[in-house]
């Protein structure tokens, strides 16, 4: 079973904003490529917390849908707050 995100680009970058967004229950995460530009998003907490849980989250490449386009990625690098654990930011690699 794949797995989809659904993804919206952000354009208020910087530390203020993506604390913003975390209060909101939005999680900040790149997209990155070899030939592509980067592309900042946002995802929804709670539906990347149910993905993450999953093995296929890992092994297998994600679909995120962004502005109605499908970008198939594996996520890279996961980084989670060091006392609760939450999900603070991603970063995902084009396939």
């Amino acid at each position: 079973m794949a797995i989809s995100l659904d993804a919206v680009v952000r354009t208020d970058l910087g530390r203020g904003a993506s604390r913003r967004l975390r209060r909101a229950g939005q999680i900040p995460a790149i997209i990155v490529g070899s030939k592509v530009d980067t592309i900042s998003i946002t995802l929804d907490e709670k539906k990347l917390i149910v993905a993450a849980l999953k093995d296929e989250f890992y092994n297998e490449p994600v679909t995120i849908n962004v502005n109605g386009e499908a970008v198939a990625v594996k996520p890279v690098e996961m980084q989670r707050h060091p006392v609760s654990s939450r999900i603070i930011h991603v970063d995902f690699m084009r396939v």
